[in-house]
């Protein structure tokens, strides 16, 4: 991860993968959250192999909205890739991360910095799900499994609107999938992290990038490989260090 920038406190990292029509109204709401707090911010958007136009549309809204960032992948590496990249090239000393769908919103962005306060990470909890019956019946579920197979209570894991200290963050390395264990991976390095109700919209463009039995066979396999993590964590610390010694 690059050294944060002093010109820069809080950088907000979105994955985009083919939500063209999404973009314009997406930087428009983060504008509207963000500079009130008054404090220099940067909005960097991953452009994760799109293939309806949408780095076009981020293009063309660089010159309108002057602390865009983008990154563009050679072809489509999947949201923990997209994460990953953002979370290397952050410059702020806090990183809020959040979709392109504007399912997430962004006016609850400044109560999840707010809890950085007292905490190294701030998760969001969508509460109120705007989603079809069986996308929330089945991310219920997985939270559920997930939870009882790595001794977390992480009500939503699956929401993408989170915040972090940059220090919480730099000791990660993410690989495919893992994006979705990030509270657990950061407690496994002695970070704290608290969940945050936040609010939920249903999506109005574009289509949903996971379907149930596709989320289903991506997450058993990287559940096994952050519980195979957990049992083999290093538990230990120095007790006392002696030396050197006179000559």
């Amino acid at each position: 991860m690059m050294e944060a920038a002093p010109s820069v406190l809080l950088s907000v990292v979105v994955p985009v993968y083919n939500e063209r029509e999404n973009l314009p109204l997406l930087l428009t709401e983060v504008r509207r959250a963000l500079d009130p707090l008054g404090e220099p911010y940067e909005i960097i958007c991953i452009d994760d192999g799109s293939t309806d136009g949408s780095l076009d549309v981020l293009k063309e809204l660089g010159p309108i909205h002057p602390m865009l960032r983008i990154l563009v992948f050679e072809q489509n590496a999947g949201q923990s890739a997209a994460f990953a990249a953002g979370f290397r090239a952050a410059h702020g000393n806090r990183i809020v991360t959040l979709d392109a769908d504007l399912q997430n919103d962004p006016a609850d962005i400044p109560r999840l910095l707010s809890e950085l306060d007292r905490f190294d990470a701030a998760v969001g909890w969508r509460v109120k799900r705007a989603d079809p019956l069986l996308k929330r019946i089945s991310s219920r579920l997985g939270n559920g499994v997930r939870n009882w197979a790595t001794g977390e209570v992480i009500a939503d894991t699956g929401c993408s609107l989170k915040a972090f200290r940059r220090e919480a963050l730099a000791p990660l390395k993410l690989y495919r999938g893992l994006h979705r264990f990030l509270p657990t991976l950061i407690r496994m390095e002695g970070f704290s992290v608290t969940q945050v109700r936040v609010n939920h919209r249903p999506r109005t463009h574009g289509k949903t990038k996971y379907g149930v039995l596709d989320r289903l066979r991506a997450t058993v396999p990287d559940l096994l490989a952050v519980r195979w993590m957990q049992s083999r964590l290093i538990r230990t610390s120095v007790k006392e260090e002696l030396g050197p010694w006179p000559s």
